[in-house]
């Protein structure tokens, strides 16, 4: 009876969070006289992530919904504000001081529910992937709002993760796990903060282009150093796998060997 009503308190957290969200893109709507593709967006969004964590959570059956993941659902809240102004963006320009004020605030909160999960012993693998799918969404719709100004190769940037999970399904040695480098953790978090600084519409546009091209560079440099050490990995096991496998047949065949003798 208790893990069920724990279980219910958890599942009532996450749709708080899908009533907040609804509460900003109310504000949001207000504030800017946000259009019905930008509502769209962020209600998509809204339950979506609702639908996405809930099935998550049900599946995991935490004993508590959790500091840091409260931190990151906070962050999405902003994310799917962000959302629907990029989205509302294709017919009127969002003001941008609230464009970057939100984004900005979601990229300070990606530094804190990492350090509230170890400050509070509440480190989770949900809620490191929450995190990671927070981040990456924010990547993609940040990309989709600078190739408006910059081109259409810009959505690379966003696309890039998702294509390597894509092509996991398919490699499967791509899930091999990757040893903790602070090189990618430092491109993943440039990544936001220059999208943030070209979609601001502060610099010259050939600067712009710039700061987006050394975005796309340090994230291609820090996938290919990946999939690189992934597919030594892979092959490494491959031929310690083939060498055991040919240790074990000379075993076999010298075993049979004083048989054939014999007979």
């Amino acid at each position: 009876m208790n893990n069920t009503y724990e279980a219910r308190l958890v599942q009532q957290e996450t749709a708080v969070g899908a009533g907040v969200q609804i509460l900003l893109l109310a504000l949001l709507g207000t504030a800017i006289g946000m259009g019905p593709a930008g509502w769209l967006t962020g209600l998509a969004f809204a339950v979506a992530t609702w639908a996405v964590l809930s099935r998550a959570l049900h599946r995991t059956r935490p004993r508590s919904f959790g500091p840091a993941n409260r931190v990151t659902l906070g962050r999405a809240t902003l994310v799917g504000g962000v959302t629907a102004l990029v989205a509302d963006s294709y017919q009127d320009s969002p003001p941008v001081t609230l464009f970057v004020g939100l984004t900005a605030v979601a990229l300070i909160l990606d530094g804190v529910d990492g350090k509230v999960a170890r400050a509070t012993g509440t480190s989770t693998p949900l809620g490191a992937r929450f995190d990671m799918e927070v981040d990456a969404f924010l990547i993609l719709v940040l990309s989709v709002y600078v190739s408006m100004s910059q081109g259409p190769w810009v959505l690379l940037i966003g696309a890039m993760r998702y294509g390597f999970v894509a092509a996991a399904r398919v490699w499967n040695w791509l899930n091999a796990p990757l040893p903790p480098s602070m090189a990618r953790k430092t491109v993943a978090a440039l990544q936001g903060i220059l999208l943030l600084v070209a979609a601001s519409g502060y610099l010259p546009h050939t600067v712009t282009f710039g700061v987006v091209a050394l975005a796309l560079s340090t994230l291609v440099w820090s996938f290919g150093r990946d999939v690189l050490w992934l597919w030594r990995t892979h092959r490494a096991d491959q031929a310690a796998v083939g060498e055991l496998l040919e240790l074990e047949f000379v075993a076999v065949e010298r075993e049979r060997e004083p048989e054939a003798v014999a007979s």
